[in-house]
């Protein structure tokens, strides 16, 4: 698992034992494993792949009577989900041999197009269909991406802190994992210049660059305006690519996305996307702005994972973005999560003992909430979770073994008076943690 041992299970939280320390995980492991011969056919990468901390509190946030503030969900209720009931009925009834059936490798025309007009929303006006690669969520890109561009033993670049699951995914692949710090405004251009040139003279083979321009996740915070140009110049002159991961762009409180990196830069960045926040997750389906030059390279290696994207899903999509009002649905959206993120903002400036810090995001789903150095957040999981609330501790999001002193709060799927509760719930345990009790 990328950072500190976050293997929580909830049989090891209800029954009350202590959690247990990332060696004695991996001698059960290796117990219930190393009596079958078939434990000596697996290949290395399989050591590398992990569960994911945040699936592992998900799983526990779902207990009776506790406040999640853990999972990155979206409010599916605010759906109009009995006409999309009917639509989907229809699809079936009357397109059923096609919905049902093997389609495209690449995704359909139609839902290309579509996804086209939807970047063009945000800034990148040129895209073409002929260039997009449907995917199995952009989770199914970011393998692509770093199965086609790494071998073992290269360097990807990340933000600290970065999203779980492509921390999994470049374990999974064996590359080397190299961090860049963020401050307020996102990713400091002369420290990923310093990294690139200090990796470069070591001789290390740097790939692509990670980034999450738009309220990162885990910590809400937005690459500057001033500074997205001067990232890609820097890769460029490095010949790094970039991997733009954006699926919470459309969702910037007061409806004025910025423009992606890969609105200038169509040669040097992947851009990818997502139906999972701005429609469903549970549909599976994001895309792949490739790069002319590199994109039947990308499209075989997704088609050979996947064959095709699932058809009838591309399907309903599409008769969304065609017959329904999506662009009115994500005006909902904006509305209720930025009514969600003040109310978290609110719940902490009253709440939080003094020492604590937080972001405050202008959009998507997530709070980074900071305690002094001293604070490990792992082992206050329990203790939260013993107080009635969930929140995901801060080593999941970077690929460093040490502790953390950060904790992500995510305020999409709770309703403002829950979220205020759950706040109330979490302050008593970290006064405790700063000893401001």
């Amino acid at each position: 698992m990328a950072g500190y041992p976050v293997d929580v299970t909830h049989e090891t939280l209800s029954n009350g034992a202590e959690l247990l320390p990332e060696e004695a995980l991996e001698a059960i492991e290796r117990a219930a494993t190393a009596a079958h011969p078939h434990e000596s056919l697996f290949s290395d990468r399989a050591a590398n792949i992990k569960q994911s901390a945040v699936r592992d509190v998900f799983d526990i946030s779902m207990r009776p009577g506790l406040v999640s503030l853990a999972g990155g969900n979206p409010y599916l209720k605010s759906l109009p989900l009995s006409r999309l009931g009917e639509t989907a009925s229809q699809i079936i009834a009357e397109q059923g041999m096609t919905a049902l059936q093997y389609g495209s490798g690449q995704g359909s025309m139609e839902l290309r197009t579509q996804i086209c007009e939807i970047m063009a929303a945000e800034g990148i006006t040129d895209a073409r269909p002929e260039n997009v690669v449907i995917t199995a969520g952009s989770q199914s890109a970011q393998d692509v991406a770093t199965k086609v561009f790494c071998n073992p033993g290269d360097v990807v670049l990340v933000e600290n802190p970065t999203y779980v699951g492509a921390l999994n995914t470049f374990e999974a692949y064996q590359v080397q994992v190299e961090p860049v710090d963020m401050d307020d405004d996102g990713l400091v251009p002369e420290l990923l210049a310093a990294t690139i040139a200090e990796l470069q003279a070591r001789g290390k083979n740097i790939k692509f660059l990670y980034t999450i321009p738009n309220f990162n996740n885990p910590s809400g915070i937005t690459l500057a305006e001033d500074r997205r140009q001067q990232i890609v110049d820097i890769c460029r002159r490095a010949n790094i690519l970039v991997l733009e991961d954006n699926p919470y762009g459309l969702l910037r409180f007061d409806g004025r996305p910025i423009a992606p990196l890969r609105a200038a830069n169509p040669d040097d960045v992947i851009y990818m996307g997502s139906f999972s926040k701005i429609f469903a997750p549970g549909l599976r389906i994001g895309w792949a702005l490739v790069p002319e030059h590199l994109q039947r390279r990308f499209y075989l290696a997704s088609e050979a994972v996947t064959l095709c994207p699932p058809t009838f899903n591309q399907m309903l999509i599409s008769a969304y973005l065609r017959d329904f009002d999506w662009k009115g649905q994500i005006e909902t959206y904006r509305s209720l999560y930025e009514e969600r993120c003040t109310a978290m903002l609110a719940a902490l400036e009253d709440e939080m003992p003094d020492g604590v810090t937080w972001t405050r995001p202008d959009g998507g789903f997530f709070v980074w909430v900071t305690l002094p150095e001293h604070v490990d957040t792992y082992p206050l999981l329990k203790k939260a979770i013993d107080a009635g609330v969930v929140f995901i501790p801060g080593a999941a999001f970077t690929h460093s073994d040490k502790p953390s002193n950060k904790l992500r709060l995510a305020f999409s799927a709770v309703p403002p008076d829950s979220i205020t509760e759950g706040v109330r719930r979490l302050a008593p345990v970290l006064r405790e943690a700063t000893g401001t009790a």
